[in-house]
């Protein structure tokens, strides 16, 4: 179920934050000098295939007509709210609520804008404090903008059914994930992209992409099943309900046992590769 709802916001994603991410740069690049395609190449030292893949995707077509515009926008709005959509049920499947569905869409409306501005505020964070003793500074002012933008997500994609408090868990356990996710992506998406731009080109950027969008909304559906269950957890701690020592001493003892059990068997494993291994 979790890999299944974390591929469909992938797909949302990458249909909506492709076009989303050019048309910020657009945007940008009047202030700063910013490029979406130069930013992702920089982020994950891209180089020969991946790099030029990665700027034919994010490259603005030349020329473009008052039509292809138009059709540009609706394109986007439609992605963007399929993609809150999608983020959407994922707030309402975590914690148990009514779908909404088209009749929250309002709410999605908003939450598209702040997307658009958290993408905003997170590249310019990126942009203007890379270097240096700032770049710390930068990325945990990057963490805490993670956390509200989430829990405003949340608040905003659930209609205000949840409350904030009740969101606080999934939004700090979430930016932190996706913190360390980042880190290793940083590390091993340079070879993702460059291989498969070798291989299949353009396409092969779109394939990196939406592998790693797969990772990043498996860490939010996983922080939102977390989140839930440490907001239950700790609503009963504060309603003064809690396990009476006899559950919690049966629960230990059965981990307990369980941890002997895989340790024998591991043990079992090794001894027997050992006397095999000594008969040959």
């Amino acid at each position: 179920m979790g890999f299944d709802r974390s591929m469909a916001l992938a797909s949302s994603a990458l249909t909506a934050l492709v076009p989303l991410s050019i048309l910020i740069g657009a945007v940008l690049s009047n202030f700063v000098n910013y490029d979406a395609a130069e930013r992702i190449i920089k982020r994950y030292n891209l180089t020969g295939a991946g790099a030029t893949a990665v700027n034919s995707l994010f490259s603005p077509a030349e020329a473009t007509s008052a039509s292809v515009g138009i059709f540009g926008v609706v394109f986007l709005t439609i992605s963007v709210l399929s993609f809150a959509r999608a983020a959407q049920r994922l707030f309402e499947q975590a914690w148990e609520l009514k779908p909404l569905s088209v009749r929250n869409t309002r709410n999605g409306l908003w939450w598209i804008l702040t997307l658009g501005g958290y993408m905003l505020v997170s590249t310019l964070l990126s942009a203007l404090f890379a270097r240096g003793a700032l770049r710390l500074a930068a990325s945990a002012c990057g963490v805490l903008v993670t956390v509200a933008f989430l829990v405003w997500s949340g608040r905003i994609l659930s209609a205000k059914r949840i409350s904030w408090p009740d969101l606080l868990p999934f939004g700090v356990t979430a930016a932190v994930l996706t913190t360390a996710y980042s880190v290793g992506a940083a590390i091993y998406m340079p070879h993702l992209f460059n291989s498969y731009a070798a291989r299949y080109g353009v396409v092969g950027a779109v394939f990196a992409m939406i592998s790693a969008l797969f990772a990043v909304m498996l860490v939010l559906v996983a922080s939102a099943a977390l989140g839930r269950e440490v907001q239950d957890e700790l609503n009963r701690i504060r309603q003064g309900h809690r396990p009476s020592d006899h559950e919690v001493r049966r629960q230990w003892d059965s981990v307990v046992e369980h941890t002997r059990s895989r340790w024998r068997k591991a043990r079992e494993q090794v001894s027997y590769r050992r006397i095999k291994g000594s008969n040959h």
